[in-house]
């Protein structure tokens, strides 16, 4: 059993502070205490990468990390002022992306920041769009990903179509609690041809979703190699994401009702719509 299992979300949720306005933000010293980063100029490095990365999104880094001074309390009773920096969600999710992959904390942080940054993108892109606009939204987004999983997946081995159909399973199981691509298909009631992913809500899509991001992100940063780590990678990626719904109190994957119309039906409704319109 990983010794991931003693930490939990709660963690960063501990060290959040909201300003005046209601703004949260997080501090990187009490980032560093959580992320386990004995001194601070170290942490200092992994801080200037996440900076970097975000300038190189065209991103102002400014808008995401506001260097501070905090009072910090001595041995003596004195005071003294000691160098410390603001960090948005955004920020903190940067950081945890270039943070040391073999500490259990950090692979949970980037689960945590990467689900809650997820989160604000989806409020933000979709509060005015209704429930099928953002099931097609999410599932043309997912087949763009899809892509550039599959090239992720044969760098890292998996290389025949059984191989990526046996890695993709292996997703499935770990955030649907065990139930393979068949179980859910049969689960949803679907007929042969039909595919599990055009059968699914906005909130199913989304988690899948992150789910397929998360695990491209992970074979390439971590530079993973052979077809079992391949398949080993994307089942923990999966029960990652489902131990992260649970923590926030979120209804299993598995559990979420299926739609009545298929993302296909919604597809030639809209362009049987936009024909009689023109």
């Amino acid at each position: 059993m990983s010794n991931i299992d003693k930490y939990s979300e709660t963690i960063f949720e501990d060290i959040k502070h909201f300003t005046e306005e209601g703004i949260e933000f997080w501090y990187g010293r009490e980032l560093q205490r959580v992320l386990d980063y004995k001194r601070w100029d170290k942490f200092k490095n992994v801080i200037d990468k996440a900076k970097e990365a975000c300038a190189n999104s065209n991103i102002e880094v400014s808008d995401h990390f506001s260097h501070v001074g905090n009072m910090v309390q001595l041995g003596s009773g004195a005071q003294r002022e000691i160098e410390d920096i603001m960090l948005s969600r955004y920020a903190c999710y940067l950081i945890v992306q270039n943070s040391d992959p073999g500490k259990d904390v950090v692979a949970l942080g980037q689960t945590y920041f990467a689900v809650k940054t997820r989160e604000r993108e989806l409020e933000e892109k979709f509060d005015e769009l209704t429930e099928e606009e953002k099931r097609l939204a999410i599932r043309n987004e997912f087949k763009n990903h899809n892509k550039s999983l599959a090239e992720a997946a044969q760098d890292a081995g998996v290389v025949t179509p059984k191989d990526y159909g046996i890695f993709q399973n292996r997703g499935y199981q770990g955030l649907y609690g065990g139930l393979g691509a068949r179980d859910i298909h049969k689960k949803k009631k679907l007929k042969k041809k039909q595919k599990i992913l055009d059968h699914m809500g906005s909130t199913e899509l989304a988690a899948n979703l992150f789910r397929a991001t998360q695990t491209d992100e992970k074979l390439r940063r971590e530079k993973i190699k052979g077809k079992e780590k391949a398949n080993k990678t994307h089942f923990k990626v999966g029960a990652k994401v489902r131990q992260t719904i649970k923590e926030l109190g979120g209804t299993m994957p598995e559990n979420l009702p299926t739609p009545e119309k298929s993302v296909k039906q919604i597809e030639k409704e809209k362009k049987r719509d936009e024909i009689e319109t023109e």
